[in-house]
């Protein structure tokens, strides 16, 4: 079969593929999306959206439909059962999103889809990449069963075991051991507020409660052995050793739960030539703080328009500049979600120091506002142009 061509192929059709491939047709690029499974995913891992993600998403018309479906947190906290031991405020953000948006992956995906269907584009679905050459002109790529496509530049968004990365040869290093997690949306009789996002801080490990619309909960929590699927006991166990005691928490439904392991990792770079990474494909991590949804998406619309500025006569050195970028936000955004994740696994004669600290910082006003930027994504706005 002759080869078909397009400016720019983008494999995976997660978040970060789908805002790479918006931004690229935004700017009248010609983008083809290929995604190896049949149907979009219906259930998620990520459920907030970060006021700097929201920015983000507001330059390629994505922040408005996206914020008519969320709940809106005005705050983080984090707690040990009943002790609320630091509240993070987000509604004094220097942002015109002063919340984390609370939201489905899913629907998140949805929004982008139906603006990138609006400008012309639609997903190959189901498409498996099986192979890169590089040309002079751009790269080759052989796809399972159709013909071979010609493209400018390809962008791996196809998650941590990227066929593009494989494909190009760029290492992805980091800690062997996988953290396992559970994941679960269920519905709940709780007296915790219905808009704000808790991280209990246990012995056990930590459990993210996380309110979506229509009265969802979504729980997150790292275990030794998770379940295949998690049920109403298993969940409520987690909850009666780390969530509230006095006013416990009972779980009534789960609409749908999973499991999943995380490594820490991250690749020696984001490009090598034409093939660029963004998103899972270049670096992985812990969800707590729930920064990788929304740092892939940063990295999408950062590399999505290095590529069309190259691409409409910019130097090439802009590729470079969007890897030297991205990498150093992917190191430091591991470095704090790990950093979440110890503060839930300090020995228990150290729990106390920790619980003070976190007080201490919490009665601190630029301390609150330091990990409010933090978490929001915010103390990152400088390093990605406008």
């Amino acid at each position: 079969m002759l080869p078909t061509s397009t400016d720019v192929l983008v494999v995976g059709a997660g978040p970060t593929g789908l805002a790479t491939a918006l931004t690229l047709a935004r700017r009248g690029i010609d983008v083809t999306v290929l995604d190896q499974q049949a149907e979009p995913a219906t259930t998620s891992r990520a459920a907030v959206v970060h006021a700097y993600t929201l920015e983000v998403l507001d330059r390629i018309g994505a922040a408005a439909p996206l914020v008519a479906q969320g709940v809106r947190s005005p705050r983080f906290t984090v707690r040990d059962r009943d002790r609320l031991l630091l509240s993070v405020p987000f509604h004094e953000l220097p942002s015109r999103f002063p919340y984390a948006l609370l939201v489905s992956q899913a629907v998140t995906e949805t929004v982008l889809t139906e603006r990138l269907t609006d400008l012309g584009v639609r997903v190959r679905r189901p498409c498996r990449l099986t192979g890169l050459e590089v040309t002079a002109d751009g790269v080759l790529a052989q796809i399972d069963g159709e013909a071979p496509l010609r493209a400018r530049y390809v962008v791996g968004a196809d998650g941590l075991h990227s066929t593009v990365r494989q494909a190009a040869g760029i290492g992805f290093n980091g800690l062997s051991d996988a953290e396992s997690f559970v994941l679960a949306d269920v519905r709940v009789d709780s007296a915790l507020p219905t808009e704000e996002v808790a991280l209990f801080l246990a012995r056990s490990g930590p459990l993210v409660w996380a309110p979506l619309p229509d009265g969802v909960v979504r729980l997150v929590a790292a275990v030794e052995t998770a379940p295949a699927e998690p049920d109403v006991e298993y969940l409520q166990r987690l909850l009666d050793e780390r969530g509230p005691a006095r006013r416990p928490d009972r779980v009534t439904e789960v609409l749908w739960g999973s499991r999943f392991r995380v490594h820490h990792r991250i690749a020696d770079t984001f490009r090598a030539g034409p093939v660029l990474l963004a998103g899972d494909a270049g670096h992985v991590h812990s969800p707590a703080g729930g920064q990788g949804m929304n740092l892939g998406i940063c990295d999408a619309v950062a590399l999505g328009t290095a590529v069309a500025d190259v691409l409409d006569g910019g130097p090439e050195s802009l590729l470079d500049d969007y890897t030297a970028r991205q990498r150093p936000m992917a190191e430091d955004v591991l470095s704090f979600a790990a950093g979440l994740t110890r503060l839930a696994a300090v020995p228990p004669a150290r729990r106390p120091a920790r619980d003070v600290l976190l007080r201490l910082l919490g009665a601190l006003p630029p301390a609150r506002r330091k990990v409010a930027l933090r978490l929001s994504g915010l103390s990152h706005r400088e390093r990605t142009p406008s």
